[in-house]
């Protein structure tokens, strides 16, 4: 089946690596798994910081543009697309184009995490949120990455929710972790060093500052003990997230391609990210699947993809106090981490493998064709 993807976020292509882009990629991924042919409808990017005034009504009426004349093309053409799937639905970054070529082709419209927050209404991008609610009333199914998210849409979509838990591909990871001893030496040397702690994230102002913010704190508590942190990331605060580390003890490694993640992956002794406010953590996943354990503070939805105490640990969220003694106490017991790196390998095909995700969606789109 054809099937037609759009990302109003952040398009599958676009050059700021990001979880968004990730997630993007990951479903043409699961669809291609699935034996369909996904093609992306658009890369109009409908994403709005609510600064400017007007912008929203500008892309909206922008986004319609572009809907009509996909609408017009695809309305005689032997291999239009059968279904429409959208990827992040919400108020900065309403989908207005899936709903409007879905009404004209009379083809079932399908999006995969979509957020309601009424508190929007008033604020600065209220017709965003009005965008973004026609598009969830408007889904014949919406697949929610996150309990917190399934329970929010269900009063707008009773009995159109359904959970599709976050995946990935674990296989490029999972070669990756038998190779780990040769991933060491190309990244720490012959004689490796002390315990080699990892976080990967972009450095911008807000969740992810405050992130590495509370991890510099943590790790301020630990300086009695043997580690280094190998930091992955870059952006516009990088300069305040670089002050609050002691140098002496950080290798900086700078944004990577996402190839080049996997070794590195499997070098590391101990993933270590607090995760404030993350809505599950696409690194928290690609490390477990590298088999890397994880400490991370227990938010949104990151207990549904770090399994406590078998693929990693979880703290409080937000509680430097909490996340330094988790971190301590793995730095100084190797055979718990061992075991942890262990479960986090041999578990993540199954819970957050392409193959379920894939099979998920197919079954999806195939319900709603013969319906």
């Amino acid at each position: 089946m054809r099937v037609a993807v759009y990302a109003p976020m952040k398009p599958p292509d676009h050059p700021v690596p990001s979880g968004d882009r990730r997630m993007a990629r990951l479903i043409l991924a699961a669809l291609e798994r699935g034996g369909h042919r996904p093609v992306v409808a658009s890369r109009l990017r409908i994403w709005d910081d609510g600064r400017v005034e007007g912008r929203q009504r500008r892309l909206r009426d922008a986004a319609w543009r572009v809907a009509d004349q996909l609408a017009a093309r695809w309305a005689t053409a032997d291999d239009r697309p059968r279904a429409w799937i959208t990827y992040h639905n919400y108020h900065k970054a309403p989908d207005w184009i899936g709903p409007r070529v879905a009404d004209a082709l009379a083809m079932p419209y399908v999006v995969v995490e979509a957020s309601h927050a009424e508190k929007q209404r008033s604020g600065p991008w209220a017709l965003g949120l009005e965008g973004a609610e026609a598009a969830i009333r408007r889904a014949d199914r919406l697949l929610a990455l996150t309990a917190e998210d399934a329970d929010g849409l269900e009063a707008l979509a009773p009995g159109r929710v359904e959970r599709l838990a976050p995946f990935l591909d674990t296989a490029q990871f999972a070669a990756a972790a038998t190779e780990r001893d040769a991933w060491r030496r190309h990244w720490w040397g012959a004689e490796g060093g002390p315990p080699r702690l990892l976080a990967v994230a972009m450095m911008r102002p807000g969740d992810k500052e405050a992130s590495y913010a509370l991890l510099a704190e943590a790790l301020a508590e630990l300086q009695d003990r043997p580690w280094r942190l190998a930091v992955v990331g870059d952006g516009p605060a990088r300069g305040p997230v670089l002050m609050r580390f002691p140098p002496g003890r950080v290798d900086w490694l700078g944004a990577m391609a996402p190839d080049d993640l996997p070794g590195l992956y499997a070098a590391a002794d101990l993933f270590v990210w607090p995760a404030v406010n993350e809505a599950f953590g696409m690194v928290l996943m690609e490390a477990q699947a590298a088999g890397l354990p994880v400490v991370a503070g227990a938010e949104r939805g990151v207990p549904q993809v770090v399994d406590h105490g078998r693929s990693g640990l979880l703290v409080a969220p937000r509680d430097p106090a909490a996340f330094a003694a988790a971190v301590a106490g793995l730095l100084d017991d190797p055979h718990r981490r061992a075991t942890l790196a262990a479960e986090a390998l041999a578990s993540a095909p199954q819970r957050f493998g392409l193959d379920r995700a894939a099979a998920q969606l197919s079954g999806v789109l195939e319900a709603l064709c013969r319906a």
